[in-house]
């Protein structure tokens, strides 16, 4: 019975807490930490512009049908490119 009194107000307390507050990785502070505010200016190019520029590690340049890891990095570089090779975003992750 003494178990029950004292786990019962932490399962209450589980029960209240929003689902996926803190699960975003760019909730926890890193939103630009690999520097994607300065490269917003790719957005519309296209991903051949790339070849000829200079880019802090880490750094990686992916599409849509393209397999990529789903871990977060915030200091890697991600550049997404759509079907036809246009850059579409720039950010970190």
């Amino acid at each position: 019975m003494r178990f029950a009194l004292v786990i019962v107000p932490f399962m209450a307390l589980a029960a209240c807490q929003e689902e996926g507050v803190g699960d975003d990785p760019q909730s926890l502070g890193a939103t630009d930490a690999c520097g994607a505010s300065g490269w917003q200016g790719l957005i519309g190019e296209h991903r051949d512009v790339l070849a000829a520029m200079t880019f802090p590690a880490p750094m990686r340049v992916y599409g849509p049908d393209d397999a990529v890891t789903m871990d977060y990095s915030p200091e890697r570089l991600n550049v997404i490119h759509d079907e036809d090779g246009i850059i579409t975003r720039v950010e970190c992750g």
